[in-house]
């Protein structure tokens, strides 16, 4: 039929881009527009080939083949299906398994029905050689894609671009088209954003409680700067510190007649949800704890438009999801009382609402290095996005605090 198809194997797409642009083939190392990415490719395969499209192929790997947020934001798309092999971790590294066993299957069952006149094959593995054979042979125009190498010098299979019909090069401004270099850490990346002055308020923001009294115990060493907490200076994240004490520890030390222990106010604040000391009573007040979650009033009819919203609209950024989370909870408290009251408990997010917060932010891929734990630079700016939509429903004005 005289429709065109596209096949991406995502890992050589976007892993290539990454080496374009941020100079490492990790794919952490870039943002990508992925409803820009799949309109760029639908118009750059109806042009090439004189036929329109019927259906985008994206394959790629992932942990236990479950869905991942990119996943499932780009499966609700207009004439796009998802394929997902394993992703499995071997010396430290991440790889595919069965995603190039899927394109070839898929190529060859596609030419073999006729389903299209065209195939645009967006790979650089020289295991599908076979499969573009066999498309070949069934009447099948074969175009072949590539990323343009950083290096100037093949990124595909030799075999591969001699058995194309067609081949193309996706060059530096058409991929920055959808995607971006996170941060600079070689100079060869765009530049790192600003510092929200949001987060710099909430880090700065004084606590409540005064200091302790002679004789009480004192609170551990103040923690480094969020951008450089919990890592050993080479990038990866640094075990936790022994011995610092959590509510339980102190709760066991806490004799008859022994007050709780305050933290001293030097120290930085942290929250019930994060690791180490935790600057707060051991025992919320009752107006923090009687603060209803999202869940409780959240209906079925929204709960599900919620997740079409997740999926097609919310980007995944972490100042972003805190609005959006922030957005909903105070739409539906419709308690301005208890919309204030909660803006008067600045900075700190009631434990409850905080760690369905952080709950909710995991659903968007912020895991940090596949431990189940949001890595601390987004945590704060997971909370200064909440407390910005908060302050912008309230029209409370903070002044950023520090530059």
């Amino acid at each position: 039929m005289d429709r065109c198809i596209v096949l991406v194997d995502a890992g050589y797409l976007l892993g290539a881009a990454a080496s374009l642009l941020a100079g490492e083939p990790s794919r952490s190392r870039i943002t990508v527009d992925h409803t820009a990415l799949v309109q760029g490719l639908r118009d750059r395969a109806e042009s090439d080939t004189g036929r329109p499209l019927l259906r985008i192929y994206w394959f790629d790997g992932a942990p236990d083949r479950v869905p991942q947020p990119e996943h499932r934001r780009l499966r609700v798309m207009p004439r796009v299906t998802v394929r997902l092999g394993a992703l499995t971790r071997s010396d430290g590294r991440w790889a595919q398994k069965g995603v190039d066993a899927a394109m070839h299957a898929e190529l060859t069952e596609l030419a073999r029905n006729r389903a299209c006149s065209d195939v645009v094959l967006v790979t650089g593995d020289g295991d599908l050689l076979p499969g573009m054979m066999a498309a070949k042979e069934h009447g099948v125009a074969v175009h072949l894609w590539a990323v343009q190498a950083a290096d100037g010098d093949y990124n595909q299979s030799e075999d591969l671009v001699a058995e194309a019909d067609e081949r193309r090069v996706l060059d530096r401004a058409w991929i920055t088209g959808a995607v971006r270099a996170k941060e600079d850490h070689s100079g060869v990346c765009a530049p790192s954003p600003a510092a929200r002055p949001e987060i710099a308020a909430i880090l700065s923001a004084p606590l409540p409680e005064s200091a302790p009294a002679p004789g009480e115990r004192p609170a551990p060493q103040e923690p480094p700067h969020p951008d450089t907490a919990g890592h050993n200076g080479t990038g990866e994240r640094a075990p936790a510190a022994k011995g610092v004490p959590t509510p339980k520890d102190l709760a066991a030390l806490r004799g008859p007649g022994v007050p709780h222990p305050q933290p001293p106010q030097s120290a930085t604040l942290r929250w019930s949800s994060d690791k180490g000391w935790v600057d707060r009573p051991v025992t919320e007040p009752p107006e923090a704890a009687s603060m209803p979650t999202l869940a409780q009033l959240t209906t079925a009819e929204q709960r599900w438009a919620d997740r079409e919203e997740d999926i097609t609209t919310v980007g995944g950024d972490p100042f972003e999801v805190g609005q959006v989370f922030a957005r909903r909870w105070v739409e539906r408290l419709g308690d301005p009382a208890g919309i204030r009251k909660l803006a008067g408990m600045y900075p700190r997010i009631p434990h409850r609402v905080d760690g369905e917060l952080l709950r909710y932010a995991a659903r968007f891929g912020l895991l940090a290095h596949k431990d189940d734990q949001i890595d601390e630079r987004d945590r704060y700016a997971i909370r200064a996005g909440f407390w910005r939509e908060l302050d912008v429903r309230t029209g409370t004005d903070r002044a950023p605090v520090g530059d």
